[in-house]
């Protein structure tokens, strides 16, 4: 016990050094990392490619600009030092920490830089032109992200420490956002275009992944209840929810429109209440089924995994069954059913955009729309949202499992 509470005074000390000494020790202990290596190399290989692609229009070719002409005049040459310095850094051995700070300040200066990009590329009186990051751009910052995510995870952060570097995190994107630093880039511009349906379709987005996760608990819960008390009706439940997890999605949509038409066709109440064939109402099945399997399974895992020792302690304090489910075992259950719910959100979230395809609305609707009129930044406009949507999910899910479990810091 000593030993593990001695671990920790270190960890401690090292994620926050206070003392000079302290910090040259975390910034380079010597000898090459093996992961530095590739995403140096990367880094490397990132600044041989266009930094940004120039089109004379929203659809017209794409004609790709290096780091040294992207860039106003005195700015090209200090920023390609920048990143290879940055690049030789991360060849040694450093402490996470140090790491995690390099890495968040190169991402942060890509992204002053590629808001300053269109300045210099832009012609004058050329509304219509559009400039976007190119593939050096979306490899740099590749690379230090996994130079970051490798950091986080080496420094092992608890819930709190994590719930907070997401929202300094937030904080630097919606700061770049409010400023408009990046308002000449192309995907800004489809969102100037498309601005008045955005909120909308963002509030049709999260309805859509939080209304079946709840339906999903409501049913899934107690049906997991039941599977973990019987073997012989887990043994029929759960293939059968496999079964409908292996059906692709669009697939999926496709066989609830039928059935839903027929009923609107037939019942005008359900059609007022908005069922039909179309929209969100097969999207919201769909979705419901899908979410099935996580909650179901990982009620009756999490129930399976509570201690018999607290069932008979709380038996022999004279409990009742319900009593015993609902104050001992769904208590100690719940970071493993807490686990399932962030799968289900995140699974949802990624398979809402899916449903635009039927009507569904969400992001969806401005990545099928960049896809059929060939403008890649309007398919931007709604991947980013939906990957940053499921990104945050997973980590508050995760920090609230891991607080469950007693972590704090």
């Amino acid at each position: 016990m000593s030993l593990g509470a001695g671990k920790a005074r270190t960890a401690d000390t090292s994620a926050f050094p206070a003392h000079p000494a302290a910090w040259r020790i975390l910034a380079g202990s010597g000898g090459f990392d093996k992961l530095g290596l590739v995403m140096a190399i990367v880094t490397a290989a990132a600044l041989t490619l266009p930094f940004a692609n120039f089109r004379p229009n929203r659809i017209a070719a794409a004609r790709g600009v290096e780091l040294l002409g992207a860039l106003p005049a005195g700015i090209g040459w200090p920023s390609l030092l920048l990143f290879i310095l940055a690049a030789a850094t991360v060849l040694r051995r450093n402490g996470p920490l140090f790491r995690l700070l390099l890495a968040g300040a190169a991402l942060i200066v890509l992204g002053v830089l590629i808001g300053l990009v269109p300045a210099a590329l832009m012609p004058p009186g050329k509304a219509l032109a559009r400039v976007a990051p190119a593939a050096g751009f979306w490899l740099l910052a590749f690379s230090f992200a996994i130079i970051l995510t490798d950091a986080a995870a080496k420094l092992a952060l608890g819930p709190v420490r994590r719930l907070l570097a997401l929202a300094v995190a937030a904080a630097v994107f919606a700061a770049f956002l409010i400023s408009g630093h990046w308002n000449g880039l192309s995907v800004m511009k489809e969102y100037a275009t498309y601005s008045d349906g955005f909120a909308g379709n963002a509030l049709r987005h999260v309805e859509l992944a939080l209304g079946s996760l709840a339906g999903a608990l409501v049913i899934g819960l107690p049906l997991g209840i039941a599977c973990h008390r019987s073997q012989k009706l887990r043994g029929i439940v759960l293939p059968v929810l496999n079964i409908i997890q292996t059906v692709p999605s669009i697939a999926m949509y496709g066989l609830m429109m039928a059935p839903l038409a027929l009923l609107a066709a037939n019942y005008p109440l359900l059609r007022d209440l908005g069922i039909r064939g179309i929209g969100a109402a097969p999207a919201v099945i769909a979705l419901f089924l899908y979410s099935l399997l996580p909650v179901v399974s990982n009620t009756a895992a999490g129930l399976a995994s509570v201690p018999p020792a607290a069932v008979d302690a709380a038996a022999g304090m004279g409990m009742t069954r319900r009593q015993r489910l609902f104050q001992v075992e769904l208590p100690l259950a719940l970071p493993v059913i807490l686990t399932g719910v962030r799968i289900v959100l995140v699974q949802n979230i990624g398979l809402v955009t899916i449903a635009a395809l039927i009507g569904g609305g969400g992001f969806g609707f401005y990545v099928f729309n960049g896809i059929g009129q060939q403008a890649i930044d309007l398919v931007l406009l709604g991947t980013v949202p939906t990957i940053a949507l499921a990104f945050t999910a997973a980590i508050i899910l995760d920090a609230a499992v891991d607080l469950l479990k007693g972590q704090r810091s």
